[in-house]
């Protein structure tokens, strides 16, 4: 049985029309959403993290933080992006969108889906996002609130398709409202418009919204990896050998 995930609810200080949303995702059968916390740098505007009260119905809860990123410089991680699930990169400009796809330690980026794609996706840092596990997403719910919105995600959504075949491709709500939700096999069709075919347009609300997570939980265990790996170890009796000078060693084998 598959295990739909929306990984886009947006956050509201509004805990109940966010608890709302989240017992409407529930009922219509997701069983995992992030609720997505986005900082715009630019703007310097942010929206503060706080943690869930609680749920109505068994559906697991995520935090997401989402980087509107239009300079370099706007994406640093530090200790508190670790205190998130997931972390996403919304690029402005092409060369921030490059960056992103080959050295930026996400787990998605964000597809313009409000106004025209800025640029042309190219297949080179598709693919090297593609290899790195890092994971493109299309929300749904601006199609939904306006006709021009849904041209310029149905014709970035296909521009996207045309250069990922379909690979490493999650679709989300971005729900600010109950009434915005669809239900996974609504969005799977919705993928059709998308440019994908049925089997990724399922995958893009199920196993692959899991490899998201699985990257996440991987991204917040590697640095902690890094860290403890920087303490040295006392030598062994046997390393010990191995690093005495030559003449030592002639010695040791003697005796």
């Amino acid at each position: 049985m598959a295990v739909f995930m929306d990984l886009n609810i947006t956050y509201t200080t509004d805990k109940k029309r966010l608890r709302s949303v989240i017992e409407t995702a529930a009922h219509l059968g997701y069983s995992t959403v992030a609720i997505n916390y986005v900082v715009d740098l630019q703007q310097k505007k942010q929206v503060s993290s706080s943690v869930f009260p609680g749920k109505s119905r068994p559906i697991k809860v995520l935090n997401r933080l989402t980087v509107v990123a239009s300079d370099p410089s706007h994406f640093r991680p530090n200790a508190e992006y670790k205190a998130y699930d997931l972390v996403a990169v919304y690029p402005t400009t092409e060369k921030l969108f490059h960056a992103a796809c080959m050295t930026f330690d996400v787990d998605i980026i964000c597809v313009a889906v409000i106004e025209k794609q800025p640029f042309f996706f190219k297949r080179s840092p598709i693919n090297g996002a593609i290899e790195r596990g890092v994971f493109f997403e299309i929300s749904y719910t601006p199609a939904i609130r306006d006709s021009t919105m849904r041209r310029y995600t149905i014709a970035n959504a296909i521009s996207l398709m045309e250069t990922c075949k379909g690979k490493n491709v999650i679709v989300t709500s971005g729900a600010e409202k109950p009434l915005e939700l669809r239900g996974p096999y609504d969005i799977a069709n919705l993928g059709l418009l998308f440019g994908l075919s049925e089997g990724d347009g399922k995958a893009a609300i199920s196993t692959n919204c899991r490899a998201v997570h699985l990257h996440g939980e991987t991204r917040k265990t590697a640095l902690g990896i890094v860290h403890t790996m920087k303490k040295d170890q006392p030598l062994t009796e046997r390393q010990e050998e191995e690093h005495a000078p030559a003449s030592k060693r002639a010695k040791i084998e003697t005796v």
